[in-house]
């Protein structure tokens, strides 16, 4: 109906809109208490640079338009992206921002979630004390969440990083790993692949394509396939990894369990890995951090590879609320650590942040 929004029925006018606006306006002083600045980036984004930021995922799910001043647009499809980009371009070491509005994502054919749906959310930039500010918008969301229907998840992609810088492979290869780090099947056939389990197919092809006289059709010079074939000659001259280093990895991103029983088998693996050791120790402090605010931190359960299907800029802590006895809704909140989307913009520092879905926080309340 038209008069329905997201998750929430009859929330555009009347009562139901007054009570979405008051809960919005319920967490954004929340928000507020913590520090954060109040800001409201266009709606309408320059799409250029956004498309590589947000990763493969999100970019196939994006509304673009083109501009005939302006160029190729897109509608935001979250927060976290263009508030990085005010805050890069304020100069400021240190931010705190607060923000609330609507964002749009295309759905696949028949899909019945919704295409425009609300988010606020509380980002930080500049805090030194990495486990500190992951422990403190952790809480944050919590509270603002206290006395709901939901359960908590947390991991770290900082586990998977280290465990793919540990391997005993080529650049190349390990450029591969993190590329499709977020397409789980897809990263465990490279694995495979890398481990010398399954082969590399038609090696051979740069001297097929140089004694081609076949005409040239595609976007892709000669010079680029060449140079492509090259990579996959090297790559298939590379000895394998060894068995023994892909366990231990799998064996990380294997770990579910209650995050106290987590860091005992985590710290196992890594009499074997020991550079998984630096990610560990943040796990470890981050959980004494959330318990400085009231939450149990080594209670709470993780998952090493949890986070891996969402969005591509999160390298470090992540972790989301849901509620299980809703299955028709998304996640109630979520968020994470994306220092890496920083470096992209060109100014690194650390951030992190999280977002609460409000049509679907309401949602709660109401039968499915």
């Amino acid at each position: 109906m038209v008069n329905d929004r997201a998750y929430l029925k009859a929330a555009r006018q009347g009562e139901g809109l007054a009570r979405l606006r008051k809960e919005v306006g319920r967490l954004m002083a929340g928000f507020a208490s913590n520090g954060a600045e109040a800001v409201e980036p266009a709606a309408l984004l320059p799409a250029d640079i956004l498309i590589d930021l947000y990763g493969e995922d999100l970019r196939a799910r994006a509304y673009t338009t083109m501009d005939p001043v302006s160029g190729e647009q897109m509608l935001r499809p979250d927060f976290t992206v263009p508030v990085a980009q005010m805050h890069m371009q304020s100069g400021a070491a240190f931010g705190r921002y607060a923000y609330a509005g609507s964002v749009w994502r295309r759905q696949q054919p028949g899909s019945d979630r919704p295409t425009e749906y609300l988010q606020c959310g509380f980002e930080t930039f500049g805090e030194a004390d990495i486990a500190q500010a992951d422990a403190e918008v952790f809480a944050l969301l919590a509270e603002a969440l206290r006395g709901l229907p939901v359960a908590p998840q947390t991991g770290d992609i900082g586990i998977v990083l280290a465990g793919i810088d540990a391997l005993e492979t080529t650049p190349p290869r390990k450029a591969a790993l993190l590329r499709h780090l977020w397409r789980p099947t897809r990263f465990k056939r490279l694995l495979e692949r890398y481990a010398g389990k399954t082969a590399l197919q038609r090696v051979d092809l740069l001297e097929e394509f140089q004694a081609s006289d076949a005409p040239m059709i595609g976007l892709r010079s000669a010079d680029e396939i060449k140079a492509r074939i090259e990579i996959l000659r090297e790559d298939a001259a590379a000895p394998p990894i060894p068995a023994s280093r892909i366990a231990l990895l799998e064996q990380a991103l294997a770990v579910k369990s209650p995050l106290k029983d987590a860091l005992k088998t985590l710290r196992g693996i890594a009499k074997e890995m020991p550079a998984l050791t630096p990610a560990i120790d943040l796990v470890e402090a981050r959980a004494e951090a959330i318990s400085g605010f009231g939450i149990d931190g080594f209670a709470l359960p993780f998952e090493a590879s949890y986070g891996r299907t969402t969005l591509e800029y999160y390298d470090g802590f992540v972790f989301g609320f849901t509620a299980d006895n809703r299955p028709d809704l998304p996640q109630i909140a979520q968020g994470g650590r994306y220092g890496a989307l920083t470096r992209a913009l060109g100014r690194a520092t650390e951030a992190v942040g999280g977002i609460i879905r409000p049509e679907a926080l309401l949602a709660l309340g109401e039968k499915p």
